[in-house]
């Protein structure tokens, strides 16, 4: 395993947005490290308002960051709102690293998003991959977003000497996950699609696209484990890919949330919607050569997520797991 390069024992360390579900994974994961964790709600300071975010951080004074806010949402989401997208991404990471600077934070890590790659990126999606080729255009906004973000804390790297570091996690799912069909990822909306088909007795579901496109998947409590251990055991300008391995196609997702929430109706394809980008899988040889591995199996998670919107919806789940 790699040395210990920064120790966050004792460290004020702050979770911008500490209340999605990236965000609170790493609260959760904190809670078993002595430090002291800080969090800021949108009344404590707009992340979008340069002065809210100054004016936080030169009262606050954490000793590291960890950049987790952003608005996200899934293909419909990124495709409607293309300047929410990217205006208020740039918006937040600007404003949260350059206040960092400004108050000598001593360790900050930004977290990206795999759809940073060319659509047709050459499969495993290494770091070098970034910037080689067109992005997927039903993301591309939310993309754009991002690689600035990583751009911006390899700058002040170079130009200040700042230990900024980026993580790029693969698709995430998890407690706190997003269920609106209209914004959500594609794993919780299937659970949604699938529970409530299956509560209603409705004989059949529609599910977008072909089916056919690659996703890997990662739970969001394996994910803070790997920026926790980031955070402290790496130090350098390449962002690090962040990725469990664990590669499925979209219909083998749902056929496999379909077993375990016990749905017996069919699932037909609307192949007149867009499937995205044909295949994503992240390599995460960096981040294994560190020393770090994925501990969750994507059946384990994916059986959490169903009884976790089950209780969300006081739905009944004795016997579905």
């Amino acid at each position: 395993m790699a040395d210990r390069l920064y120790d966050l024992k004792g460290k004020r360390v702050y979770v911008a947005g500490h209340r999605g579900m990236v965000g609170s994974a790493i609260v959760r994961r904190l809670q078993h490290i002595d430090c002291e964790v800080l969090t800021a709600t949108r009344t404590d300071a707009d992340l979008t308002r340069q002065t809210e975010v100054e004016a936080w951080f030169a009262a606050n004074r954490p000793d590291a960051v960890f950049v987790a806010a952003a608005r996200v949402g899934g293909i419909l989401a990124n495709d409607s709102y293309p300047v929410d997208f990217l205006y208020d991404n740039l918006m937040i990471e600007t404003n949260v690293i350059q206040a960092a600077h400004a108050t000598d934070v001593g360790k900050l890590m930004f977290l990206g998003s795999s759809c940073i790659y060319p659509k047709l990126a050459e499969q495993p999606m290494r770091e070098d991959a970034l910037l080689t080729g067109p992005l997927e255009p039903t993301n591309e906004w939310y993309a754009v977003a991002k690689i600035a973000g990583i751009k911006l804390c390899q700058a002040y790297r170079k130009q200040y000497g700042a230990d900024f570091i980026s993580a790029m996690p693969t698709n995430l799912y998890g407690p706190g996950d997003n269920y609106n069909l209209e914004t959500s990822h594609v794993l919780p909306a299937l659970i949604r699609k699938v529970v409530e088909a299956r509560d209603s007795g409705t004989e059949e579901i529609v599910m977008w696209g072909t089916g056919t496109p690659l996703r890997e998947f990662m739970h969001a409590d394996d994910l803070a484990d790997a920026l926790i251990f980031l955070m402290e055991h790496y130090s350098d300008a390449p962002h690090v890919n962040v990725g469990s391995g664990q590669e499925i196609s979209i219909r083998g997702l749902a056929d496999l949330i379909v077993e375990k929430a016990g749905f017996t109706g069919r699932i037909v394809q609307d192949s007149d919607t867009p499937d995205g980008t044909p295949r994503k899988l992240m390599a995460s040889s960096v981040l294994h050569g560190l020393g770090w591995q994925a501990q969750i199996s994507l059946a384990e998670g994916v059986a959490g997520c169903i009884a976790s919107f089950e209780a969300m919806q006081g739905a009944p789940n004795e016997g579905r797991m």
